[in-house]
């Protein structure tokens, strides 16, 4: 099953491009953090609060897209987004992604330190203000190497 393919890769992952799109179709392609995949939904940390937000509220659907580099097998997202922006879930959410930048910083201090390196930043800096996108993973599409193309719907 793709969905659940694609979703193992995510999780190893802490972000991801989504693509969004205005009425007037300018487009636009971010790097969003991946606060966790749970019950056919993936929830995505905008720390920015610019033209994603923007587009979602013009256009609530948007397109995910990562490569897994073991295969070079491409895959695609799609599905509609709800904007989580206060309230009881709001807060239930954010507790969940200060434990995770924390977990995220040690890890990255520990990797730094048993290999020897230095970085500009360990820590994952967390803004004032941020914005939670739940994804609903309608379809997942499979770009595989010599452009084999499989999709799925949810």
């Amino acid at each position: 099953m793709m969905r659940v393919k694609a979703c193992e890769i995510l999780k190893g992952r802490e972000f991801v491009s989504i693509a969004t799109c205005d009425f007037g179709g300018k487009p636009n392609a971010a790097s969003k953090f991946i606060l966790k995949i749970e019950a056919g939904h993936i929830f995505l940390v905008d720390y920015v609060i610019g033209r994603t937000l923007r587009n979602l509220k013009i256009n609530p659907y948007a397109s995910l897209s990562f490569v897994d580099t073991h295969t070079l097998t491409a895959y695609q997202i799609n599905g509609p987004v709800e904007i989580i922006a206060g309230g009881q879930e709001y807060e239930k959410l954010l507790k969940e992604l200060h434990q995770k930048e924390v977990d995220l910083s040690i890890q990255r201090i520990m990797e730094a330190v048993t290999k020897g390196q230095k970085h500009e930043a360990f820590e994952v800096a967390n803004s004032e203000k941020s914005v939670i996108f739940r994804v609903k993973i309608e379809e997942v599409v499979e770009m595989g190497v010599g452009g084999a193309l499989k999709r799925e719907k949810a």
